[in-house]
């Protein structure tokens, strides 16, 4: 059985991997919070989460507080099923490795 097989390409970025760490445990986070926790810049951060939205991993939601734009981000059902399916893998190939 090959190790690494299961394994989900799109999750292979650090930055992915983490956006998707963060919308497992919140309900809803913006775009200046993940670009806090994460340290990445804005372009790079934009990149990522058009990645994962173009997979159906993320939605977007865009709104205003005031007249500021205000743009949240939370996983999907099917993005939480992949994410949970990765990180078996993850799991499944440091078990096969010992």
């Amino acid at each position: 059985m090959n190790p690494i097989g299961n394994l989900n390409k799109v999750f292979e970025s650090r930055i992915r991997l983490g956006v998707m760490s963060v919308l497992m445990v919140n309900e809803e986070v913006s775009f200046n919070d993940l670009k806090q926790v994460l340290e990445v810049t804005d372009g790079n951060l934009a990149s990522h989460l058009t990645t994962l939205e173009e997979n159906a991993y993320i939605k977007v939601h865009k709104g205003f507080i005031g007249r500021k734009t205000n743009t949240t981000y939370s996983i999907t059902k099917v993005g939480e099923k992949a994410f949970k399916g990765h990180l078996a893998a993850l799991e499944a190939m440091i078990k096969f490795s010992q």
